[in-house]
C-alpha cells in the first residue's frame, strides 16, 4: 500500500486526484494540503511514500515547496500541473532539477474525453516513483562574487570522429540532460538529436528551459531543417524525431513504437541508416524499454553506444535492458557523460 499526499489549491482537483487514486488497489491517500507550506509541514508529519505536487499555488509555490521536502524530509514527488504557460513550465522543469521525479498533466475531470488515458498515466507514474529512492538535498547558498555562465573561447576546430548525437531519456532526465548537455562547449561541433519523454503539452516549454540553463543552443526540431552543429534538436511532440539523406530533420507520423510518439527506438534506427559507425547513441534514465531495439541498429553498424549508470539513474529501466542486451560500449555516471562526448569529438 503506498501513502500519497496530495498537494493542490483546488478543492476540484485534490477530489479527482483521490478518486483517481482511490479507485486503484494499493493506494492510501493519507493527506491534502492545498498550498506548498502546508504541504512542507503535511510531509513531516505524515511521511508520504509519494506526493503528488501542483506549481502554482499560493503562500508557497510548488517549485519551493519541492525544494524545502527535498531538504527537510526527501520524499517522491510528481508534479502534477494544469498550466502550461511558459512561467509555470519552467518553474515545473526547476522542480525536477530540485528533486522532484516527473511531470504530468492535471485531468480536467471525468467528464473529459481524455480523462480515462491521462487517470492511467497519473496511476502508474505515481506507483512507479513511490517506489524510487531519493536523496536529501542541501540548501543552496549563493557565493559571493557568483557570475552566470562563462561560455567557453572557440577552440581550433578539429574533424569530429563522428557526424552526429542521438539521446533518449525519460523519467529523471530533464535535470540529467541539463548536466550533461551542461557539460559540452557552446561551439560543440556536431549535432546532438534528443527524444525526451514527456506530456506533449510540456515540450514546448521543456525545450525553451534547457536552451536557457546550457551553453549550447537548444531547439525544437522541424521537418527538413537542416541539421547543423552546436545545436540540440529536441523531438516535438507528436512526432517521430529522425534524419533523412543530405542531414535533414525527418518528423513522422508512423503509429507509436512500444507505445512512444516520439520514441527513442525510432531516432536511433534513423541515425544508424544515415550515419551508419560515425554516430553516438545515448541511453539514460527512464522506466520501460524504449530505444534498445534501434540503439541495437547503432551498435551493428559499428556507432558509439553509451548508457547510464544505476547510481546515477532516477529509474534504472531503458539503459538496464541495453545493458543486458550486450550492446552498450561505456556504461557512465551522469557527471562522466558529457566529457566522453567531448572527447569523442576531439
Amino acid at each position: 500500500m503506498h501513502n500519497v499526499l496530495i498537494v493542490d489549491d483546488s478543492a476540484t482537483s485534490r477530489e479527482v486526484l483521490r478518486a483517481i487514486l482511490c479507485e486503484e488497489a494499493g493506494f492510501n491517500v493519507v493527506g491534502f494540503a492545498k498550498d506548498g507550506r502546508e504541504a512542507v509541514e503535511k510531509a513531516k508529519e505524515l511521511h508520504p511514500d509519494v506526493i503528488t505536487m501542483d506549481i502554482n499555488m499560493p503562500v508557497m509555490n510548488g517549485l519551493e515547496a519541492t525544494r524545502e521536502i527535498m531538504i527537510e524530509t526527501p520524499t517522491p514527488i510528481v508534479i502534477v500541473s494544469a498550466s502550461t504557460r511558459v512561467k509555470e513550465i519552467e518553474a515545473s522543469m526547476e522542480a525536477l532539477g530540485a528533486g522532484a521525479l516527473a511531470i504530468l498533466l492535471k485531468p480536467s475531470g471525468p467528464h473529459s474525453p481524455q480523462h480515462a488515458a491521462m487517470a492511467k498515466e497519473i496511476v502508474s507514474t505515481v506507483k512507479a516513483m513511490a517506489g524510487v529512492l531519493v536523496i536529501r538535498r542541501r540548501r543552496r547558498v549563493t557565493p559571493q562574487g557568483s557570475s552566470s555562465l562563462v561560455k567557453e573561447p572557440v577552440a581550433t576546430p578539429q574533424r569530429p570522429k563522428i557526424k552526429a548525437v542521438s539521446i533518449l531519456s525519460s523519467t529523471g532526465g530533464p535535470p540529467a540532460l541539463a548536466k550533461v548537455l551542461g557539460a559540452l562547449p557552446t561551439d560543440f561541433p556536431i549535432p546532438i538529436l534528443l527524444v525526451q519523454h514527456m506530456v506533449p503539452s510540456f515540450v514546448a516549454g521543456f525545450a525553451s528551459w534547457l536552451d536557457s540553463v546550457v551553453p549550447i543552443r537548444v531547439c525544437l526540431a522541424c521537418d527538413q531543417a537542416r541539421i547543423e552543429g552546436s545545436c540540440v534538436y529536441v523531438a516535438a511532440a507528436g512526432s517521430h524525431l529522425g534524419v533523412s539523406r543530405g542531414s535533414r530533420i525527418r518528423l513522422s507520423d508512423d503509429p507509436p513504437i512500444d507505445g512512444f510518439q516520439p520514441a527513442g527506438t525510432h531516432l536511433f534506427a534513423s541515425v544508424a541508416e544515415e550515419y551508419r559507425h560515425e554516430c553516438v547513441g545515448v541511453i539514460m534514465t527512464g522506466m520501460g524499454r524504449d530505444g534498445v531495439d534501434g540503439l541495437q541498429r547503432i551498435y551493428d553498424a559499428g556507432g558509439t553506444t553509451i548508457a547510464q549508470d544505476e547510481a546515477s539513474s532516477v529509474v534504472f529501466g531503458m539503459a538496464k535492458v541495453a545493458i543486458e542486451q550486450k550492446i552498450i560500449g561505456s556504461v557512465l555516471p551522469l557527471d562522466q557523460i558529457g566529457n566522453q562526448l567531448k572527447q569523442l569529438v576531439c
